[in-house]
């Protein structure tokens, strides 16, 4: 309702709200940082991990909480490492690419890892 706040980026709603330090879309439920993103370039994106330190391509991960398979009935337990990641621009959230020991290749989201 205030015409200084920037319009929700998931659904383009222009009656977003400040919540703390976050912007809210009341229609969508999306929230985000009200913080400018400061990069170098203006494509690029700068991906971090569930507890904020920036990500790159190689790093070495390990998972903060279990993950259930999608169409099996394997999990991915908390604190297996995943090593030689890939940034991507994925499907939803998903923007990690990489190769879990005993699951195989799979996306992963940056919010469910942390950098070791």
């Amino acid at each position: 309702m205030n015409d200084t706040l920037p319009p929700c980026p998931e659904c383009s709603s222009e009656y977003t709200y400040e919540m703390g330090a976050l912007l809210v879309c009341p229609e969508c439920g999306h929230e985000w940082s009200s913080a400018p993103v400061e990069s170098d370039e203006p494509g690029e994106r700068v991906i971090k991990d569930a507890v904020g330190n920036v990500l790159a391509d190689g790093d070495t991960v390990t998972v903060v909480k279990d993950l259930k398979i999608k169409g099996s009935s394997s999990v991915i337990k908390v604190g297996i490492k995943v090593r030689g990641i890939r940034l991507l621009d994925g499907v939803g959230d998903h923007d990690i690419d990489c190769k879990v020991d005993g699951v195989g290749p799979m996306q992963l989201k940056s919010s469910v890892v942390k950098k070791v």
